[in-house]
């Protein structure tokens, strides 16, 4: 029963993080292309801020209730490869992710903050590039998770 509650948790903080990425990615930054700099660059200052206290949580709520999943299982139990590579893949996403949250968001901040326009432009396009990586990334373990069962 315990397991099963770390998996739920598990599960539902990737499908925030992934799908938020997504959302962001495909839907949200290519609507807003028709938006004038200064007024696309503070609704993604806003939406961003929001979206990265999510994944906040996301990110620590997946951390540790993965880490709780493999403690819960039997001494002796072989991990399979493909949770060994999930792990490893997902240290490197949480620390993509807090290069963007505290270099490249910060950096972003400080530009709509000044009225910065290019400024901020050039943050936000590293911000999208970084989100793109992860979301690869994410992408990639969960298929390769599926798969490796």
């Amino acid at each position: 029963m315990i397991y099963a509650l770390f998996k739920t948790l598990h599960l539902l903080a990737i499908i925030v993080w992934i799908g938020g990425m997504g959302f962001a990615h495909f839907f949200l930054r290519p609507a807003l292309a028709q938006l004038e700099p200064p007024v696309r660059l503070r609704l993604m200052h806003e939406v961003l801020g929001r979206f990265f206290a999510a994944v906040t949580v996301a990110s620590l709520l997946a951390v540790g209730s993965g880490a709780a999943m493999l403690m819960a299982l039997p001494a002796g139990t072989r991990v399979p490869t493909s949770w060994a590579l999930m792990g490893v893949l997902g240290v490197i996403m949480l620390m993509i992710y807090l290069h963007v949250r505290v270099a490249l968001y910060a950096r972003l901040a400080r530009a709509v903050a000044a009225g910065d326009w290019p400024a901020g432009a050039l943050a936000l396009g590293a911000i999208r590039r970084w989100v793109a990586t992860n979301l690869a990334i994410g992408v990639a373990i969960v298929v390769m998770t599926l798969l490796g069962r």
